[in-house]
């Protein structure tokens, strides 16, 4: 039936992304109490009992605060490295042996008639991750909470048909808000978030023939609003000679209140 997936909150309060195939659903990122996960789904006609795993990309608390309780409820395996376990098992609670899936970073596991593939990115968790959807001869990446855009996700999400891509925050803002300055350092660091002038950056070697869309995520409250980040990453596409209309796909929002719509990828 083709890729679809709908991100459910997106942002430091909480992080949830759904991806399946009409068949197949797993969860990426539990950010959020368990129940209000739920209600998410519900408002995207998903009953959580239809999904058959969730995939951690670390640790963090916006993506794992409601993991425990959704994978014992639900009988859920749960999928992470085995550096992420490590601290998964501190916060999480008990997860049965069974459920406890280790995916080492680069590996690929199939779950229905998806294959998925992580690739390790830069942050400061101690083995992050993002992933790498395909059915078929689609493809979706799911790319947040980066560092850098380092050659390796590059190469890892390069031909999607749809990309999730952090566009944590603006520069200029950041640097004149209300945070201590060494939790700015750590934001602007290698191992801190993607702003929106590098995310605009990375998507001038990113982007093919191919790609339709490419939904901006893990919006700063605090240091971004969601029409500037898509006006500069626009701005930056439109100086390097890229224009929306030419590549012929579209910049989306995301939203840390509320799903966004499903996008299934086989309508394109």
């Amino acid at each position: 039936m083709g890729l679809r997936f709908t991100n459910l909150s997106s942002g430091s309060t909480g992080n949830a992304t759904v991806v399946g195939n009409g068949e197949t659903y797993v969860l990426v990122d539990a950010g959020l109490p368990a129940k209000r996960v739920v209600q998410l789904l519900e408002e995207r006609e998903l009953d959580a009992a239809v999904l058959q795993a969730i995939l951690v990309t670390h640790e963090h608390s916006d993506h794992i605060k409601g993991i425990g309780a959704l994978a014992r409820k639900y009988n859920l395996p749960v999928y992470a490295n085995e550096k992420t376990w490590k601290q998964l098992d501190k916060h999480i609670g008990e997860i049965v042996a069974a459920k406890r899936c280790i995916l080492p970073t680069g590996a690929q596991v199939e779950i229905g008639s998806m294959q998925i593939e992580s690739f390790g990115i830069s942050h400061d968790a101690v083995e992050p991750v993002g992933y790498c959807f395909r059915d078929g001869t689609e493809k979706l990446s799911l790319a947040t909470d980066l560092g850098y855009m380092s050659q390796k996700v590059r190469d890892a999400i390069a031909d999607s048909d749809v990309l999730v891509l952090e566009s944590n925050h603006d520069v200029g803002m950041l640097r004149m808000g209300r945070y201590p300055w060494h939790i700015k350092q750590r934001i602007l660091s290698d191992i801190g978030h993607l702003s929106n002038e590098a995310a605009g950056e990375a998507l001038c070697d990113i982007l093919s023939g191919r790609t339709k869309r490419v939904y901006l995520a893990h919006l700063s409250r605090d240091h971004n609003m969601m029409d500037l980040a898509r006006m500069t990453v626009a701005n930056i596409l439109r100086d390097h000679g890229i224009t929306i209309k030419e590549r012929v796909f579209q910049l989306m929002d995301t939203y840390y209140d509320r799903p966004t719509k499903w996008d299934v990828l086989a309508e394109d």
